[in-house]
């Protein structure tokens, strides 16, 4: 059970951690639904290729678009793909960071639905058994059988309850032939998968180290920005919610005194408290204009500009004024040594 707490907690540490264990439980369950799944072959000539194939590559793509939906960091780029420039310019490197990580998790759980589907070899032997090579395996001089008729009982090679055509090819060695093919191709597709991963991990820093960490710094930076900004946002509406259910109380127990009825009145302790919190904001009018102007035109990211406005809660209000006397010692003491 410690362990099963301790992974569960390395899967909060933070956004990226919490993806991998998303896309790791979505690549076991796409395991798990083919294992369930009851794969039926239609065993027609016009048909069989339509559901191998489909079955091969349909849940994959929705794998794939599932893994964004499940992603929260989606919104977090649609926002600010989408946002004005205001403040703040839009970097265009971060935007392709988190595209292109959102990406490769998500394409986790389609991977591994094609690698147990080829390895498996049920969707190959169901699209090309009317592709078998009758001239190489079986006996192509069977009589009475026309082009179309051969097409007929190859497409039933997935169904051996139905088979009829042994004279002309066994069964087993179609099956054996189309799964040997299937699981030729599943295999080169793991290890084109292990290989194309394991040159994005291990070349991509090499080249661009740079500038790989800072699209990652800043990737994670409007993420911990988002977080504390909702949460902030939160504590807000709690602090303001709470000051307007007292005003109502106490404007009720005001109008109870005035109708003559005896109330024990007790100051709230938290009432100052939660109006310090509102830093302000106490109207609908105003907390719309404050939220516009967060979307609009987001703070430069620069914490000691001195062209920042110092009536926001952002421009450090309270905080006394930064000066360069540090520098200047510095600076003396070098000159003094001169």
């Amino acid at each position: 059970m410690d362990k099963f707490r301790m992974i569960f907690q390395f899967f909060q540490s933070n956004q990226e951690s919490f993806m991998n264990g998303i896309c790791g439980i979505m690549a076991l369950a796409s395991t798990q639904m083919y294992s369930a799944f009851d794969f039926n072959c239609p065993c027609l000539p016009h048909y069989n290729m339509a559901y191998g194939l489909g079955i091969l590559l349909v849940p994959p793509i929705i794998l794939f678009l599932l893994g964004f939906v499940l992603n929260n960091n989606i919104s977090m780029l649609a926002e600010e793909w989408r946002r004005p420039q205001g403040q703040r310019g839009k970097d265009p490197a971060v935007l392709r960071y988190m595209f292109c990580s959102m990406a490769q998790r998500a394409m986790i759980a389609p991977a591994v639905w094609v690698s147990v589907t080829l390895l498996d070899g049920k969707c190959i032997t169901c699209a090309f058994c009317t592709s078998v090579p009758v001239k190489t395996l079986g006996n192509i001089s069977h009589p009475l059988l026309s082009q179309g008729e051969i097409q007929r009982v190859l497409a039933r090679i997935p169904c051996k309850e139905i088979y009829n055509g042994q004279e002309l090819i066994a069964n087993e060695v179609a099956v054996r032939y189309l799964r040997c093919i299937s699981q030729a191709l599943g295999w080169c597709f793991v290890l084109l998968m292990t290989t194309l991963a394991f040159l994005v991990r291990s070349l991509r820093p090499c080249f661009s180290q740079a500038a790989f960490l800072k699209s990652r710094y800043w990737s994670h930076y409007i993420d911990i920005e988002r977080k504390l900004f909702d949460e902030t946002c939160a504590e807000h509406a709690r602090s303001f919610a709470k000051v307007c259910i007292q005003q109502f109380f106490e404007g009720m127990s005001t109008d109870l005194v005035a109708a003559r009825c005896q109330l024990p009145r007790k100051a709230p302790e938290d009432a100052g408290e939660a109006s310090k919190k509102l830093l302000g904001i106490t109207d609908r009018g105003t907390m719309n204009m404050a939220l516009k102007s967060w979307h609009r035109c987001k703070p430069p990211l620069h914490l000691h500009s001195p062209a920042l406005p110092s009536g926001n809660g952002w421009a450090g209000e309270g905080q006394p004024p930064v000066h360069p006397s540090a520098p200047q010692r510095e600076t003396a003491a070098y000159y003094s040594l001169v």
